[in-house]
Protein backbone atom coordinates (compact mmCIF):
# COMPACT_ATOMS: atom_id res chain seq x y z
CA UNK A 1 0.00 0.00 0.00
CA UNK A 2 1.15 3.25 -1.19
CA UNK A 3 0.45 6.57 0.93
CA UNK A 4 0.36 8.71 -2.43
CA UNK A 5 -1.74 6.64 -4.78
CA UNK A 6 -4.60 4.11 -4.44
CA UNK A 7 -4.55 0.82 -6.80
CA UNK A 8 -7.33 0.79 -9.01
CA UNK A 9 -9.11 -3.06 -9.18
CA UNK A 10 -10.16 -3.34 -13.18
CA UNK A 11 -13.27 -6.04 -13.09
CA UNK A 12 -12.81 -9.70 -13.90
CA UNK A 13 -15.60 -10.56 -16.44
CA UNK A 14 -16.83 -14.13 -17.28
CA UNK A 15 -15.32 -15.30 -20.55
CA UNK A 16 -18.11 -16.44 -23.23
CA UNK A 17 -15.83 -18.63 -24.57
CA UNK A 18 -16.78 -20.91 -21.86
CA UNK A 19 -19.80 -21.64 -23.09
CA UNK A 20 -18.73 -22.32 -26.71
CA UNK A 21 -18.36 -25.69 -28.42
CA UNK A 22 -15.60 -24.45 -30.82
CA UNK A 23 -12.40 -22.91 -30.24
CA UNK A 24 -12.68 -19.12 -31.08
CA UNK A 25 -10.48 -17.79 -33.45
CA UNK A 26 -9.85 -13.85 -33.29
CA UNK A 27 -7.45 -11.75 -35.57
CA UNK A 28 -5.23 -9.97 -32.61
CA UNK A 29 -4.73 -11.00 -28.82
CA UNK A 30 -1.98 -8.64 -26.81
CA UNK A 31 -0.65 -10.86 -23.77
CA UNK A 32 0.35 -8.11 -21.21
CA UNK A 33 -1.21 -4.88 -20.04
CA UNK A 34 1.83 -3.19 -18.87
CA UNK A 35 2.83 0.18 -21.00
CA UNK A 36 4.31 -2.01 -23.47
CA UNK A 37 0.92 -4.48 -24.27
CA UNK A 38 -1.57 -1.37 -23.62
CA UNK A 39 0.36 1.03 -26.17
CA UNK A 40 0.00 -1.47 -28.73
CA UNK A 41 -3.90 -2.33 -28.11
CA UNK A 42 -4.27 1.50 -28.03
CA UNK A 43 -2.33 1.75 -31.74
CA UNK A 44 -3.74 -1.43 -33.32
CA UNK A 45 -7.40 -0.43 -32.29
CA UNK A 46 -7.06 3.86 -33.41
CA UNK A 47 -5.69 1.86 -37.01
CA UNK A 48 -8.89 0.28 -36.96
CA UNK A 49 -7.59 -3.52 -35.63
CA UNK A 50 -9.54 -4.99 -33.17
CA UNK A 51 -7.48 -5.94 -30.31
CA UNK A 52 -7.97 -9.00 -27.77
CA UNK A 53 -5.67 -7.91 -24.84
CA UNK A 54 -5.04 -10.68 -21.95
CA UNK A 55 -3.52 -10.03 -18.45
CA UNK A 56 -2.98 -11.84 -15.54
CA UNK A 57 -3.22 -9.16 -13.33
CA UNK A 58 -6.09 -6.82 -12.24
CA UNK A 59 -4.40 -3.50 -11.17
CA UNK A 60 -1.33 -1.54 -12.51
CA UNK A 61 2.23 -2.24 -11.79
CA UNK A 62 3.24 -2.94 -8.11
CA UNK A 63 6.10 -0.09 -7.12
CA UNK A 64 6.59 2.79 -9.55
CA UNK A 65 9.55 0.66 -11.13
CA UNK A 66 9.77 2.71 -15.02
CA UNK A 67 10.32 6.27 -13.95
CA UNK A 68 11.64 8.31 -16.97
CA UNK A 69 9.84 8.68 -20.38
CA UNK A 70 11.96 10.51 -22.81
CA UNK A 71 10.70 13.05 -25.66
CA UNK A 72 10.37 10.76 -28.31
CA UNK A 73 7.87 8.39 -25.63
CA UNK A 74 6.11 11.47 -25.04
CA UNK A 75 5.23 12.08 -28.72
CA UNK A 76 4.30 8.56 -29.23
CA UNK A 77 2.28 8.92 -26.25
CA UNK A 78 0.53 11.95 -27.66
CA UNK A 79 -0.66 10.30 -31.03
CA UNK A 80 -2.09 7.47 -28.41
CA UNK A 81 -4.19 10.38 -26.83
CA UNK A 82 -2.76 9.81 -23.68
CA UNK A 83 0.66 12.09 -23.49
CA UNK A 84 -1.07 15.39 -22.11
CA UNK A 85 -1.84 13.58 -18.75
CA UNK A 86 1.40 11.67 -18.27
CA UNK A 87 3.01 15.42 -18.81
CA UNK A 88 0.78 17.37 -16.20
CA UNK A 89 1.21 14.75 -13.79
CA UNK A 90 4.65 14.25 -14.13
CA UNK A 91 7.84 15.95 -13.49
CA UNK A 92 9.52 17.56 -16.41
CA UNK A 93 13.17 18.22 -16.22
CA UNK A 94 16.15 18.95 -18.82
CA UNK A 95 19.21 19.23 -16.88
CA UNK A 96 21.46 16.62 -15.45
CA UNK A 97 24.25 17.16 -12.69
CA UNK A 98 27.05 14.51 -12.07
CA UNK A 99 29.20 15.08 -9.08
CA UNK A 100 32.58 13.29 -8.04
CA UNK A 101 32.65 13.14 -3.86
CA UNK A 102 31.18 16.53 -3.78
CA UNK A 103 32.25 18.05 -6.67
CA UNK A 104 30.30 18.56 -9.47
CA UNK A 105 32.28 17.28 -12.89
CA UNK A 106 29.88 17.01 -15.48
CA UNK A 107 26.52 18.62 -16.42
CA UNK A 108 24.22 17.83 -19.53
CA UNK A 109 20.83 19.64 -21.05
CA UNK A 110 18.55 17.26 -22.76
CA UNK A 111 16.95 20.15 -24.78
CA UNK A 112 19.22 23.33 -25.54
CA UNK A 113 17.32 24.80 -28.11
CA UNK A 114 13.50 25.71 -27.98
CA UNK A 115 11.14 24.83 -30.15
CA UNK A 116 10.03 21.48 -29.16
CA UNK A 117 6.35 20.59 -27.63
CA UNK A 118 7.38 18.47 -25.16
CA UNK A 119 10.69 18.35 -22.63
CA UNK A 120 13.35 15.96 -22.59
CA UNK A 121 12.16 13.93 -20.00
CA UNK A 122 9.12 13.86 -17.79
CA UNK A 123 9.35 11.56 -14.66
CA UNK A 124 5.97 9.55 -13.38
CA UNK A 125 5.65 6.20 -11.33
CA UNK A 126 5.07 3.62 -13.82
CA UNK A 127 1.56 2.78 -12.07
CA UNK A 128 0.40 6.39 -13.08
CA UNK A 129 1.68 5.73 -17.06
CA UNK A 130 -0.57 2.29 -16.96
CA UNK A 131 -3.50 4.15 -15.16
CA UNK A 132 -3.55 6.43 -18.28
CA UNK A 133 -2.97 3.91 -20.52
CA UNK A 134 -5.81 1.88 -19.61
CA UNK A 135 -8.56 4.89 -19.30
CA UNK A 136 -7.29 5.47 -22.71
CA UNK A 137 -7.79 1.68 -23.90
CA UNK A 138 -11.26 1.93 -22.19
CA UNK A 139 -12.53 4.80 -24.95
CA UNK A 140 -11.86 2.69 -27.66
CA UNK A 141 -14.58 0.12 -28.33
CA UNK A 142 -12.10 -2.07 -30.42
CA UNK A 143 -10.01 -2.49 -27.42
CA UNK A 144 -11.29 -5.71 -25.21
CA UNK A 145 -9.23 -5.73 -21.83
CA UNK A 146 -9.98 -8.53 -20.04
CA UNK A 147 -8.41 -8.62 -16.27
CA UNK A 148 -7.48 -12.18 -14.62
CA UNK A 149 -6.84 -13.81 -18.05
CA UNK A 150 -3.70 -15.77 -17.42
CA UNK A 151 -2.68 -17.50 -20.30
CA UNK A 152 -1.18 -21.02 -19.30
CA UNK A 153 -0.39 -22.46 -22.72
CA UNK A 154 0.90 -21.24 -26.42
CA UNK A 155 1.30 -23.34 -29.41
CA UNK A 156 1.74 -22.16 -32.96
CA UNK A 157 -0.87 -23.47 -34.83
CA UNK A 158 -1.47 -23.14 -39.02
CA UNK A 159 -1.43 -19.45 -39.59
CA UNK A 160 -1.00 -18.47 -36.35
CA UNK A 161 -1.32 -19.89 -32.23
CA UNK A 162 -3.41 -21.40 -29.58
CA UNK A 163 -3.66 -20.06 -26.62
CA UNK A 164 -5.29 -21.55 -23.41
CA UNK A 165 -6.35 -19.34 -20.96
CA UNK A 166 -7.42 -19.63 -17.48
CA UNK A 167 -9.84 -18.13 -15.35
CA UNK A 168 -11.46 -18.43 -11.98
CA UNK A 169 -14.38 -19.42 -14.00
CA UNK A 170 -12.43 -22.55 -15.76
CA UNK A 171 -10.63 -22.54 -18.49
CA UNK A 172 -10.72 -21.81 -22.26
CA UNK A 173 -9.01 -21.66 -26.02
CA UNK A 174 -8.30 -19.03 -28.58
CA UNK A 175 -6.88 -19.41 -31.58
CA UNK A 176 -5.26 -15.95 -32.84
CA UNK A 177 -4.26 -14.91 -36.20
CA UNK A 178 -1.83 -12.98 -34.69
CA UNK A 179 0.18 -12.88 -30.87
CA UNK A 180 1.84 -10.09 -29.19
CA UNK A 181 3.77 -11.02 -26.42
CA UNK A 182 4.58 -8.28 -24.17
CA UNK A 183 4.35 -9.96 -20.55
CA UNK A 184 7.30 -8.89 -19.23
CA UNK A 185 11.03 -9.82 -18.46
CA UNK A 186 10.45 -13.23 -16.92
CA UNK A 187 7.73 -14.27 -19.90
CA UNK A 188 6.25 -17.09 -19.21
CA UNK A 189 4.84 -17.13 -22.72
CA UNK A 190 8.86 -16.95 -23.72
CA UNK A 191 9.36 -19.62 -21.54
CA UNK A 192 5.98 -21.87 -23.25
CA UNK A 193 7.92 -21.66 -26.40
CA UNK A 194 11.22 -22.65 -25.24
CA UNK A 195 12.71 -19.54 -26.34
CA UNK A 196 15.39 -17.21 -24.61
CA UNK A 197 17.14 -14.40 -24.24
CA UNK A 198 21.20 -14.06 -24.52
CA UNK A 199 23.60 -11.67 -22.93
CA UNK A 200 25.11 -10.66 -19.29
CA UNK A 201 23.92 -10.37 -16.53
CA UNK A 202 25.87 -8.14 -13.97
CA UNK A 203 26.93 -8.88 -10.98
CA UNK A 204 25.75 -5.76 -8.91
CA UNK A 205 22.55 -4.91 -6.88
CA UNK A 206 21.35 -1.50 -6.52
CA UNK A 207 18.53 -0.79 -3.73
CA UNK A 208 15.53 1.57 -5.02
CA UNK A 209 13.87 3.86 -2.38
CA UNK A 210 10.78 5.59 -3.40
CA UNK A 211 10.79 8.18 -0.33
CA UNK A 212 8.10 10.93 0.41
CA UNK A 213 9.88 14.22 1.21
CA UNK A 214 8.28 16.41 3.50
CA UNK A 215 9.97 19.65 2.33
CA UNK A 216 12.14 20.94 -1.01
CA UNK A 217 15.70 19.60 -1.98
CA UNK A 218 15.26 22.16 -4.77
CA UNK A 219 12.26 24.04 -6.69
CA UNK A 220 10.32 21.82 -9.57
CA UNK A 221 10.42 24.41 -11.30
CA UNK A 222 14.29 23.85 -11.61
CA UNK A 223 14.28 19.92 -11.07
CA UNK A 224 17.38 17.69 -11.94
CA UNK A 225 18.77 14.36 -12.38
CA UNK A 226 22.03 14.31 -10.11
CA UNK A 227 24.65 11.56 -9.95
CA UNK A 228 26.96 10.55 -7.68
CA UNK A 229 30.23 8.58 -8.15
CA UNK A 230 31.85 7.67 -4.53
CA UNK A 231 29.88 10.51 -2.62
CA UNK A 232 30.83 11.28 1.03
CA UNK A 233 27.54 9.81 2.55
CA UNK A 234 27.92 6.45 0.68
CA UNK A 235 31.42 5.84 0.22
CA UNK A 236 32.77 3.97 -2.38
CA UNK A 237 29.40 3.43 -4.03
CA UNK A 238 26.79 5.64 -6.93
CA UNK A 239 24.15 7.25 -6.00
CA UNK A 240 21.10 8.87 -8.18
CA UNK A 241 18.36 11.14 -7.23
CA UNK A 242 15.30 11.86 -9.51
CA UNK A 243 11.97 13.97 -8.70
CA UNK A 244 8.37 11.78 -9.14
CA UNK A 245 5.05 13.13 -9.13
CA UNK A 246 3.43 13.68 -5.86
CA UNK A 247 6.56 14.94 -3.69
CA UNK A 248 8.26 11.34 -4.38
CA UNK A 249 11.95 11.15 -4.79
CA UNK A 250 13.57 8.29 -5.98
CA UNK A 251 17.20 7.25 -4.73
CA UNK A 252 19.21 4.56 -6.21
CA UNK A 253 21.51 3.88 -4.28
CA UNK A 254 24.69 0.84 -5.75
CA UNK A 255 24.73 -1.90 -2.49
CA UNK A 256 27.43 -4.27 -4.06
CA UNK A 257 27.53 -7.82 -5.15
CA UNK A 258 27.53 -9.04 -1.95
CA UNK A 259 25.06 -7.21 -0.44
CA UNK A 260 21.98 -9.44 1.42
CA UNK A 261 18.64 -8.38 -0.84
CA UNK A 262 16.55 -9.06 2.10
CA UNK A 263 17.92 -7.41 4.71
CA UNK A 264 19.23 -4.19 2.85
CA UNK A 265 15.44 -3.41 2.02
CA UNK A 266 14.43 -3.25 5.78
CA UNK A 267 14.03 0.31 6.96
CA UNK A 268 16.74 -0.45 9.38
CA UNK A 269 19.03 -0.55 6.78
CA UNK A 270 17.47 1.94 3.95
CA UNK A 271 16.75 4.81 6.10
CA UNK A 272 19.76 5.37 7.73
CA UNK A 273 21.45 5.75 4.28
CA UNK A 274 19.07 8.01 3.32
CA UNK A 275 19.48 10.25 6.49
CA UNK A 276 23.14 10.05 5.43
CA UNK A 277 22.92 11.67 2.39
CA UNK A 278 19.90 14.71 3.39
CA UNK A 279 22.19 15.41 6.40
CA UNK A 280 25.29 15.27 3.93
CA UNK A 281 23.70 17.51 1.45
CA UNK A 282 22.58 19.89 4.36
CA UNK A 283 19.65 19.01 4.74
CA UNK A 284 19.12 18.32 8.14
CA UNK A 285 16.40 19.11 9.43
CA UNK A 286 14.07 17.34 6.50
CA UNK A 287 12.13 14.47 7.34
CA UNK A 288 10.53 12.03 5.22
CA UNK A 289 8.83 8.58 4.95
CA UNK A 290 9.59 5.74 2.68
CA UNK A 291 6.33 4.51 0.20
CA UNK A 292 8.11 1.28 -1.73
CA UNK A 293 11.58 -0.50 -1.40
CA UNK A 294 12.83 -2.78 -3.72
CA UNK A 295 16.73 -4.54 -4.73
CA UNK A 296 17.71 -5.57 -7.82
CA UNK A 297 20.15 -6.49 -10.16
CA UNK A 298 20.42 -6.60 -13.89
CA UNK A 299 20.97 -7.56 -17.25
CA UNK A 300 21.79 -6.57 -20.83
CA UNK A 301 19.87 -9.51 -23.24
CA UNK A 302 17.65 -9.66 -26.05
CA UNK A 303 16.01 -12.35 -27.63
CA UNK A 304 17.69 -13.99 -31.46
CA UNK A 305 14.55 -12.98 -33.13
CA UNK A 306 11.91 -10.73 -32.36
CA UNK A 307 9.18 -12.52 -34.91
CA UNK A 308 8.49 -16.14 -34.80
CA UNK A 309 6.07 -16.63 -37.47
CA UNK A 310 2.99 -14.58 -36.31
CA UNK A 311 3.76 -14.20 -32.94
CA UNK A 312 6.07 -10.94 -32.04
CA UNK A 313 7.67 -10.27 -29.21
CA UNK A 314 8.09 -6.42 -27.91
CA UNK A 315 9.42 -4.61 -24.84
CA UNK A 316 11.15 -6.51 -22.10
CA UNK A 317 9.60 -9.66 -23.01
CA UNK A 318 11.67 -9.06 -25.88
CA UNK A 319 15.20 -7.51 -24.41
CA UNK A 320 16.60 -6.12 -20.95
CA UNK A 321 18.86 -3.45 -20.01
CA UNK A 322 20.20 -1.97 -17.06
CA UNK A 323 17.61 1.24 -15.99
CA UNK A 324 21.19 3.20 -16.48
CA UNK A 325 19.64 5.79 -19.11
CA UNK A 326 16.10 4.56 -18.83
CA UNK A 327 16.01 2.76 -21.94
CA UNK A 328 13.45 -0.07 -20.90
CA UNK A 329 10.01 1.37 -20.73
CA UNK A 330 11.12 3.84 -23.80
CA UNK A 331 12.34 1.42 -26.09
CA UNK A 332 9.19 -0.78 -25.45
CA UNK A 333 7.02 1.96 -26.28
CA UNK A 334 9.13 2.69 -29.67
CA UNK A 335 8.67 -1.29 -30.63
CA UNK A 336 4.83 -1.03 -30.31
CA UNK A 337 5.22 2.49 -32.36
CA UNK A 338 7.67 0.29 -35.07
CA UNK A 339 5.70 -2.65 -34.98
CA UNK A 340 1.71 -1.56 -34.80
CA UNK A 341 1.05 0.24 -38.44
CA UNK A 342 2.86 -2.43 -40.54
CA UNK A 343 0.89 -5.25 -38.77
CA UNK A 344 -1.83 -2.93 -39.78
CA UNK A 345 -1.24 -3.16 -43.28
CA UNK A 346 -0.26 -6.53 -43.24
CA UNK A 347 -4.02 -7.92 -41.35
CA UNK A 348 -5.91 -5.48 -43.61
CA UNK A 349 -4.00 -7.23 -46.86
CA UNK A 350 -2.43 -4.03 -48.06
CA UNK A 351 1.74 -5.02 -47.34
CA UNK A 352 2.96 -8.36 -47.32
CA UNK A 353 4.10 -10.22 -44.22
CA UNK A 354 7.43 -9.64 -44.87
CA UNK A 355 6.87 -6.01 -43.67
CA UNK A 356 7.05 -7.24 -40.16
CA UNK A 357 10.72 -8.61 -41.07
CA UNK A 358 11.54 -5.15 -40.48
CA UNK A 359 10.03 -4.71 -37.32
CA UNK A 360 12.23 -7.48 -36.31
CA UNK A 361 15.13 -6.42 -37.92
CA UNK A 362 14.77 -2.60 -36.92
CA UNK A 363 13.79 -2.91 -33.13
CA UNK A 364 16.93 -5.84 -32.77
CA UNK A 365 19.00 -2.38 -34.14
CA UNK A 366 17.70 -0.43 -31.55
CA UNK A 367 18.24 -3.04 -28.46
CA UNK A 368 21.43 -3.95 -29.94
CA UNK A 369 22.12 0.34 -29.53
CA UNK A 370 20.31 0.13 -26.08
CA UNK A 371 22.41 -2.49 -24.44
CA UNK A 372 25.75 -1.33 -26.14
CA UNK A 373 25.00 2.01 -24.45
CA UNK A 374 23.76 0.26 -21.04
CA UNK A 375 26.63 -2.12 -20.55
CA UNK A 376 29.26 0.93 -21.22
CA UNK A 377 27.42 3.14 -18.60
CA UNK A 378 27.57 -0.36 -16.25
CA UNK A 379 30.69 -1.11 -16.43
CA UNK A 380 31.78 2.70 -16.02
CA UNK A 381 29.66 3.17 -12.67
CA UNK A 382 30.44 -0.34 -11.61
CA UNK A 383 34.23 -1.76 -12.94
CA UNK A 384 35.13 -5.10 -12.37
CA UNK A 385 38.39 -4.88 -13.28
CA UNK A 386 41.77 -2.86 -11.69
CA UNK A 387 42.24 -0.92 -14.89
CA UNK A 388 38.31 -0.39 -15.59
CA UNK A 389 38.51 0.99 -11.83
CA UNK A 390 41.69 3.15 -12.81
CA UNK A 391 40.02 4.03 -15.60
CA UNK A 392 37.39 5.70 -13.90
CA UNK A 393 39.22 7.54 -11.57
CA UNK A 394 41.42 9.50 -14.03
CA UNK A 395 38.50 10.62 -15.85
CA UNK A 396 36.08 11.84 -12.64
CA UNK A 397 39.46 13.32 -11.29
CA UNK A 398 40.40 15.43 -15.05
CA UNK A 399 36.13 15.99 -15.74
CA UNK A 400 36.35 19.20 -13.64
CA UNK A 401 38.74 20.94 -15.39
CA UNK A 402 38.62 19.08 -19.56
CA UNK A 403 36.34 18.59 -22.05
CA UNK A 404 37.87 15.60 -23.38
CA UNK A 405 37.50 13.92 -19.79
CA UNK A 406 33.92 15.28 -19.51
CA UNK A 407 33.07 13.51 -22.44
CA UNK A 408 34.40 10.09 -21.33
CA UNK A 409 31.85 10.74 -18.21
CA UNK A 410 29.27 8.14 -17.97
CA UNK A 411 26.54 7.88 -15.67
CA UNK A 412 24.04 6.36 -18.33
CA UNK A 413 23.73 7.75 -21.52
CA UNK A 414 19.97 8.80 -21.60
CA UNK A 415 17.23 7.27 -24.11
CA UNK A 416 17.30 8.77 -27.32
CA UNK A 417 15.33 7.14 -30.95
CA UNK A 418 17.39 4.77 -32.89
CA UNK A 419 17.86 6.08 -36.64
CA UNK A 420 17.68 3.56 -38.97
CA UNK A 421 19.76 4.45 -41.38
CA UNK A 422 20.57 1.29 -43.00
CA UNK A 423 16.63 0.23 -42.51
CA UNK A 424 15.06 -1.46 -46.02
CA UNK A 425 12.48 0.74 -46.25
CA UNK A 426 14.38 3.28 -46.59
CA UNK A 427 14.80 4.91 -50.02
CA UNK A 428 18.55 6.56 -50.01
CA UNK A 429 19.28 10.21 -50.89
CA UNK A 430 19.53 10.79 -54.87
CA UNK A 431 19.76 15.03 -53.35
CA UNK A 432 22.54 16.67 -51.59
CA UNK A 433 21.07 17.54 -47.84
CA UNK A 434 22.59 18.52 -44.76
CA UNK A 435 21.50 17.66 -41.61
CA UNK A 436 20.33 14.81 -39.20
CA UNK A 437 16.75 13.89 -41.06
CA UNK A 438 18.19 11.66 -43.10
CA UNK A 439 16.00 8.27 -44.14
CA UNK A 440 15.52 6.26 -41.29
CA UNK A 441 15.64 9.22 -38.64
CA UNK A 442 12.53 9.84 -36.41
CA UNK A 443 10.96 13.38 -37.17
CA UNK A 444 11.81 16.76 -35.05
CA UNK A 445 9.62 18.40 -34.17
CA UNK A 446 8.92 22.37 -35.03
CA UNK A 447 6.07 25.30 -33.91
CA UNK A 448 3.13 24.98 -36.27
CA UNK A 449 2.39 27.34 -38.05
CA UNK A 450 5.93 27.85 -37.57
CA UNK A 451 7.82 29.96 -35.34
CA UNK A 452 4.32 30.89 -33.60
CA UNK A 453 3.58 28.08 -31.27
CA UNK A 454 -0.13 27.49 -31.99
CA UNK A 455 0.24 23.78 -32.54
CA UNK A 456 3.20 21.47 -33.65
CA UNK A 457 4.45 19.32 -36.85
CA UNK A 458 4.09 15.92 -35.26
CA UNK A 459 0.49 16.73 -34.49
CA UNK A 460 -0.09 17.33 -37.95
CA UNK A 461 1.56 14.45 -38.83
CA UNK A 462 -0.29 12.11 -36.68
CA UNK A 463 -3.72 13.47 -38.18
CA UNK A 464 -6.38 11.43 -39.84
CA UNK A 465 -5.01 7.89 -39.00
CA UNK A 466 -1.23 8.55 -38.79
CA UNK A 467 -0.63 7.00 -42.47
CA UNK A 468 1.83 7.74 -44.58
CA UNK A 469 2.44 11.56 -45.11
CA UNK A 470 3.86 13.56 -47.89
CA UNK A 471 5.94 17.03 -45.97
CA UNK A 472 5.88 19.31 -49.08
CA UNK A 473 7.39 22.66 -47.91
CA UNK A 474 5.49 25.15 -49.93
CA UNK A 475 2.85 27.08 -49.36
CA UNK A 476 0.50 26.20 -52.12
CA UNK A 477 0.95 23.67 -54.34
CA UNK A 478 1.49 24.16 -58.15
CA UNK A 479 -0.96 22.92 -60.53
CA UNK A 480 1.25 19.66 -61.20
CA UNK A 481 1.76 19.25 -57.89
CA UNK A 482 -1.99 19.64 -56.49
CA UNK A 483 -2.54 16.36 -59.46
CA UNK A 484 0.44 14.64 -58.27
CA UNK A 485 -1.25 15.00 -54.39
CA UNK A 486 -4.54 13.56 -55.35
CA UNK A 487 -3.25 11.17 -57.12
CA UNK A 488 -1.14 9.91 -53.97
CA UNK A 489 -4.33 10.34 -51.95
CA UNK A 490 -6.50 7.98 -53.98
CA UNK A 491 -4.06 5.00 -53.69
CA UNK A 492 -4.16 1.55 -52.08
CA UNK A 493 -2.41 2.67 -49.27
CA UNK A 494 -3.31 6.74 -49.53
CA UNK A 495 -0.69 9.29 -48.72
CA UNK A 496 -1.51 12.64 -46.95
CA UNK A 497 -0.03 15.85 -48.22
CA UNK A 498 0.93 18.55 -45.57
CA UNK A 499 1.88 21.94 -46.57
CA UNK A 500 4.77 23.40 -44.77
CA UNK A 501 5.97 26.89 -44.68
CA UNK A 502 9.38 26.93 -46.62
CA UNK A 503 10.82 29.52 -44.49
CA UNK A 504 10.34 28.75 -41.36
CA UNK A 505 12.03 26.48 -38.22
CA UNK A 506 10.59 23.43 -39.69
CA UNK A 507 12.26 24.21 -42.63
CA UNK A 508 15.47 24.54 -41.53
CA UNK A 509 15.22 21.45 -39.13
CA UNK A 510 14.54 19.48 -42.40
CA UNK A 511 17.13 21.37 -44.49
CA UNK A 512 14.41 22.05 -46.68
CA UNK A 513 13.36 24.43 -49.53
CA UNK A 514 10.72 25.63 -51.85
CA UNK A 515 9.51 22.77 -53.48
CA UNK A 516 11.37 20.23 -51.08
CA UNK A 517 9.18 16.86 -49.95
CA UNK A 518 9.64 14.25 -47.51
CA UNK A 519 7.74 10.72 -47.58
CA UNK A 520 6.73 9.71 -43.97
CA UNK A 521 6.47 6.60 -42.79
CA UNK A 522 3.40 6.23 -39.81
CA UNK A 523 5.68 6.06 -37.00
CA UNK A 524 7.00 9.42 -38.01
CA UNK A 525 10.16 8.14 -39.43
CA UNK A 526 11.29 9.64 -43.09
CA UNK A 527 11.11 7.24 -45.44
CA UNK A 528 12.88 9.59 -48.11
CA UNK A 529 13.13 12.56 -49.23
CA UNK A 530 13.53 14.64 -52.27
CA UNK A 531 14.38 18.55 -53.28
CA UNK A 532 11.62 18.32 -55.69
CA UNK A 533 8.53 16.18 -55.78
CA UNK A 534 8.52 13.99 -58.20
CA UNK A 535 5.25 11.53 -58.29
CA UNK A 536 7.49 7.96 -59.58
CA UNK A 537 10.08 8.28 -57.18
CA UNK A 538 7.09 9.12 -54.10
CA UNK A 539 5.62 5.95 -55.60
CA UNK A 540 8.66 3.96 -55.72
CA UNK A 541 9.62 4.84 -52.37
CA UNK A 542 6.09 3.75 -50.91
CA UNK A 543 6.57 0.40 -52.97
CA UNK A 544 10.01 0.30 -50.72
CA UNK A 545 8.76 1.50 -47.40
CA UNK A 546 5.87 -1.09 -47.41
CA UNK A 547 7.81 -4.15 -48.33
CA UNK A 548 6.02 -4.80 -51.38
CA UNK A 549 8.48 -5.86 -53.58
CA UNK A 550 12.22 -6.31 -52.95
CA UNK A 551 14.31 -3.28 -52.97
CA UNK A 552 17.35 -3.55 -55.19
Amino acid sequence: MLSTYRYPKYAYRRPRELDAAAVRQVPLVVVGAGPVGLAAAIDGALRGLPVLLLDDDDTVSTGSRGLCYAKRTLEILDRLGCGDPVVAKGVTWNVGRTFHHSREVFAFNLQPERGHHRPGMVNLQQYWLEQYLVERAAQLPAIELRWKHKVIGVTPEGQGARLDVETADGRYALHADWLIVADGARSPLRRMLGLDVEGKVFQDRFLIADVVMKGELFPVDRTERWFWFDPPFHGGQSVLLHREADDVWRIDLQLGWDADPEAEKQPARVVPRIRAMLDRQGYRQLDFELEWVSVYTFQCRRMKKLRHGRILFAGDAAHQVSPFGARGANSGLQDADNLMWKLALVMQGKAPERLLDSYASERAEAADENIANSTRATDFITPKSRVSQVFRSAVLSLAGEHAFARALVNSGRLSVPTDHLDSPLSTPDEDEFDGWMRPGAPADDAPWPDDEGRDWLLHKLAEHGAGFVLMLFRRQPSGAEAAAIDALGGGAIPVRTLLVDPRGLAARRYDAGPGTAYLMRPDQIVAARWRHLDLARVRAALVRATAQETAA
